[in-house]
């Protein structure tokens, strides 16, 4: 039985993501993501990756090659569309932004109005350690803020940088 896996921001080969995730270097960044992926997802297993796989370069998408499973992309900011084709040549599917079982799968989260009477979810990336806040407001002031649990963040950071079971996130 195969498996649907959900994660975002991977940044392949970007040194300052490295970095600031407090690793030496891109290459031991991009080791300890391989291992994550692949201590968990089998070649019949399919990962939806939402958006940013690398940092607008090309060359870095060979590193996916050496990701298990069926390799599925929704564009980010940081994947340039003139860079697709290179793209496909180590993922399954390129696309936009996907309904599927009953949430939106986007890079970046949508806005609330998309949600509720269309889905009841949105898996995202883009935002990295943070967590869409729902504000609570009166007379037009703020007075308490709660994460939104309409909005599942799979930035790397979040996740362990290991994809995870969509059958987790949404029940």
């Amino acid at each position: 039985m195969s498996n649907v896996y959900i994660i975002a921001d991977l940044h392949l080969g970007h040194e300052n993501m490295a970095q600031h995730r407090g690793f030496n270097s891109a290459e031991l960044h991009d080791e300890f993501i391989i291992h994550q992926w692949n201590s968990l997802v089998n070649k019949r297993d399919t990962v939806w990756i939402l958006g940013d796989v690398t940092m607008e370069r090309s060359k870095d998408y060979q590193q996916l090659g050496r990701l298990n499973g069926i390799k599925k992309v929704i564009l980010g900011n940081h994947d340039k569309p003139q860079h697709v084709q290179e793209l496909l040549k180590w993922v399954n599917q390129v696309g936009g932004i996907v309904k599927y079982k009953g949430a939106w799968l986007t890079h970046c989260p949508v806005h609330p109005m998309e949600l509720d009477y269309r889905v009841k979810y949105n898996i995202h990336g883009h935002i990295h350690e943070k967590k869409v806040l729902k504000k609570y407001r009166i007379f037009g002031k703020t007075i308490f803020s709660k994460p939104d649990t309409r909005y599942i963040c799979v930035s790397c950071e979040q996740v362990d940088y290991q994809p995870v079971l969509l059958s987790s996130l949404i029940k």
